[in-house]
């Protein structure tokens, strides 16, 4: 059942959002996190979980994220802070239930800086979540978009160097006109659009959590964990799974699914459609919610 609009106050924005209740009792609740390439409340992700999650008795909270200049991301901080004021909004609306988190790809590193910094929520779900930082992740996933596409070693050497130059000048260690010139050298190449360095480099830097590590907000993380992964051509999945395992503070709280015939996104086909999404994902998903509701109420105290 689908709640009016609601408008979430942040610092200086106003946050279009849709809450989608239960038609009976809430028995819980769960935040949506966006993308780096989406960032609408309406993502088909998003319309799924919406669909699927009331009928639990789990209520869904998606929002618009805020936007930014040009191509440039929100940082993820901002993000952290913005989702506080959702989680305000929506526990003024819900009660007094557990409320939880799902992210996809960027959103996942959202959502753990969330769960590392407030220990009430109730539980993680993670789709397609790198536990290498952002630059580590997109030079892996650029050099698979060239080995896909028939690259060899060659140009996946030249790609290393181009992302290194890039890298260098977002963290101010290379000036400006040293980095376009090694694009300027490589931009005729054919593979160039696949490396996601732009022709022209803005005038400073914009990339400022290049760098974050996600080790840290997953050792401080303290409620249960569903990651999801497929055969991914974004993340490094193998190199994730061993930081998961060797981090996490609790292997029983952490679950990891492999989910058969998919990638980045929990689709098949690399669909991008509602229908495209796979049915294990979505079995495995709620199977898991209603076993981590259901022992959260066992461990609440008799009321009076």
């Amino acid at each position: 059942m689908a709640e009016p609009v609601l408008s979430i106050p942040c610092r200086g924005v106003h946050l279009a959002a849709e809450l989608d209740m239960p038609a009976g009792r809430c028995v819980g609740a769960v935040v949506l996190l966006h993308p780096s390439d989406d960032p609408a409340r309406s993502q088909f992700l998003f319309q799924q979980l919406a669909r699927v999650l009331p009928r639990q008795g789990v209520a869904v909270l998606r929002y618009d994220r805020r936007a930014g200049e040009g191509n440039e991301d929100i940082p993820y901080l901002q993000q952290v802070d913005d989702l506080t004021n959702g989680l305000r909004v929506l526990h003024d609306t819900v009660g007094d239930v557990p409320i939880g988190l799902w992210g996809f790809s960027q959103g996942a590193w959202v959502a753990l800086l969330a769960a590392a910094a407030e220990p009430a929520l109730a539980f993680l779900i993670l789709v397609g979540c790198s536990a290498v930082s952002p630059a580590r992740q997109m030079r892996f996933g650029t050099a698979e978009q060239l080995r896909r596409a028939g690259y060899g070693a060659e140009q996946r050497a030249e790609l290393d160097r181009l992302r290194s130059v890039w890298e260098e000048f977002q963290r101010g260690h290379l000036p400006r006109a040293a980095a376009q010139a090694v694009v300027d050298e490589l931009r005729s190449r054919p593979w160039f659009p696949l490396s996601w360095v732009p022709a022209v480099l803005p005038t400073t830097p914009t990339w400022g959590d290049l760098d974050f590590d996600p080790v840290d907000a997953i050792r401080d993380v303290h409620c249960p964990v569903l990651a999801f992964y497929g055969e991914d051509e974004w993340v490094p999945v193998e190199e994730s799974i061993r930081i998961w395992r060797r981090s996490f503070r609790d292997p029983d709280q952490l679950t990891i699914r492999m989910i058969a015939g998919t990638g980045h996104h929990p689709t098949l086909r690399n669909g991008r459609t509602i229908a495209s999404i796979s049915p294990e994902y979505t079995a495995t998903l709620t199977t898991w919610v209603a076993d981590v509701l259901q022992a959260g109420t066992q461990t609440l105290p008799a009321p009076d």
